[in-house]
């Protein structure tokens, strides 16, 4: 699915390759001294400078667990929060039909999720801005890197639009591709049990073949066409996962989609309390200026029983809140601007995303297509060889 030719020419993937080579099960301890079973990826890289210049240079080597992709991945929504950022391969084995194992240590998932994770590191390097991250290149490079995952959880009054239905959009979207891959994982069981039963055609002409004498050669001949069609089902699913795992990646990007919309909705969050903030401070400086309380308060209710504040204690207070008023108005005035900054940013970075999707959903799903077509082809070749050998009889 990855294709560099669609990257900036600044990008990160125009100094080093990068690939996850290998994976390879390992048993250690964790945080609380249990033994555990986990598999590590190896990832490669190797400049590309020196290699311009007729020399072969080092590779350098470090190993990974699935773990610390993920934590990169939630350093890099909370500092990039404006970006799409690219989805990870599954951690669990999910849409599968029931020829493939659920296990997680399976070789099978275990490469598919290898070839994930390279996919990940690559749509990452290729990212104008993503790319040029110093935790992402000693992720790549430096073993002992650390990262830490943050999140925040909050509600606003006055929601964007555009982001809110970009937020219902993902969620359809998400929603959609999971209806689509329990379909063909149901489609790939029921396909799987045509195909072999068709085994059986090939055992019963076999048989038939034995007692028949200028029968016996045209059956063998449609018994082994049978064999044929009922074992390629095997390679045609293997191939459907390879699409499958496509789908999934966009599965996982409608969680990015997301990422950003909650970053926007707790700026916007935090730029209306700011506002209530400083609505409440003009309101108390217009109070102690006019001497008139709007509402009930604690401050108010405390004047009536005790007396009145003198002169020169009202002063004091409405300098304090007249300081804290121009803080606030900057501050807002600051937020404001951060806001739509992170408006532009984020909703170009989102455009080339659609564009991204677009292109690559698009290629996959003519690809499962033209795949679909071929089985069929092979399907009726294989019915018209053995019409042939019938006629023959």
């Amino acid at each position: 699915m990855f294709r560099s030719e669609d990257n900036m020419e600044d990008c990160l993937l125009k100094k080093i390759e990068i690939s996850v080579s290998e994976a390879e099960k390992r048993t250690g301890r964790n945080a609380v001294n249990m033994q555990e079973t986990y598999t590590a990826y190896l990832i490669e890289t190797r400049a590309v400078e020196s290699q311009t210049e007729g020399q072969c240079s080092p590779v350098d080597s470090l190993w990974r667990r699935y773990s610390e992709f993920e934590l990169l991945r939630n350093y890099l929504l909370v500092t990039f929060p404006h970006i799409v950022v690219p989805p990870l391969p599954e951690k669990r084995a999910e849409f599968v039909w029931h020829k493939l194992s659920a296990d997680n240590m399976d070789p099978d998932f275990v490469e598919r999720r290898r070839i994930g994770l390279e996919n990940f590191l690559l749509r990452v390097a290729s990212h104008p801005i993503l790319c040029q991250d110093k935790i992402f290149y000693s992720f790549l490079t430096q073993a002992d890197s650390r990262l830490k995952a943050l999140s925040a959880t909050f509600r606003v009054k006055n929601p964007d639009k555009r982001f809110t239905e970009l937020k219902h959009y993902s969620d359809e979207l998400q929603s959609v591709i999971s209806h689509l891959l329990r379909v063909r994982a149901r489609v790939a069981d029921r396909l799987y049990g045509v195909y072999k039963v068709h085994g059986n055609y090939g055992r019963v002409f076999s048989e038939w073949s034995a007692i028949e004498k200028e029968m016996g050669d045209g059956l063998q001949s449609a018994g082994h066409h049978m064999d044929v069609y009922s074992s390629s089902i095997d390679d045609i699913l293997e191939e459907e996962e390879h699409y499958a795992d496509q789908l999934k990646e966009y599965l996982f990007y409608a969680e990015a989609l997301r990422a950003v919309c909650r970053k926007h909705e707790l700026m916007q969050y935090d730029l209306e309390m700011a506002a209530q903030d400083l609505t409440s401070k003009k309101q108390q400086c217009e109070e102690l200026a006019t001497g008139t309380v709007r509402t009930f308060s604690l401050k108010g209710m405390t004047s009536k029983l005790f007396g009145q504040e003198t002169p020169e204690q009202r002063e004091a207070k409405i300098k304090v809140l007249e300081e804290q008023i121009h803080e606030g108005e900057e501050q807002l005035k600051s937020k404001n601007l951060e806001g739509r900054d992170f408006v532009k940013t984020a909703w170009a970075d989102i455009e080339r995303f659609k564009e991204q999707k677009n292109r690559d959903l698009k290629e996959a799903l003519i690809s499962y297509a033209v795949m679909q077509i071929s089985m069929c082809k092979k399907g009726i070749q294989v019915w018209t060889n053995a019409k042939e050998c019938f006629s023959k009889m």
